[in-house]
């Protein structure tokens, strides 16, 4: 059996979609990926996040958000930057970890001046949609990517 991947999911809050992405890690690919997330400037856990992330059935209240300085010296064989903000801003990491940036848009800048909360669920769920998608593509996208 191969070691786990050990992945860090890299935002600039380390409230949404990082937290999604390390839930969905969790959920999906236990078997082959150790996940994490932080962020570059980490801010309190989004509560639209977790709730849509309740609704499939991936818990992440219990994830709290924690500063890039938090996680360190965990040993990434990858980091993978979830918005632009935090690709611009992201640390050198040491080490051997490779650096990916798989955007996606920010659900709180979406759900801004929307005329329902119903509506403002639909951005969260519409991009945690995104990063499962792009989760389940894991971990070979980024082998391949590495490879090339």
């Amino acid at each position: 059996m191969l070691p786990k991947l050990k992945l860090l999911f890299l935002c600039t809050g380390n409230s949404c979609r990082s937290q999604m992405a390390e839930g969905w890690t969790r959920h999906l690919r236990t078997e082959s990926i150790e996940p994490y997330s932080a962020g570059v400037a980490p801010k309190q856990l989004d509560p639209r996040a977790v709730q849509v992330m309740a609704e499939v059935g991936v818990g992440i209240s219990d994830q709290w958000s924690k500063p890039v300085s938090e996680v360190l010296e965990v040993g990434f064989d990858y980091v993978v930057t979830v918005c632009d903000d935090a690709r611009e801003r992201c640390p050198i990491f040491p080490g051997k970890a490779v650096v990916r940036h798989v955007g996606f848009e920010d659900p709180p800048r979406l759900a801004q001046g929307v005329s329902s909360e119903e509506e403002a669920l639909s951005a969260y769920r519409r991009i945690r949609d995104e990063i499962r998608e792009f989760v389940e593509t894991l971990p070979e996208s980024l082998l391949n990517q590495r490879a090339s």
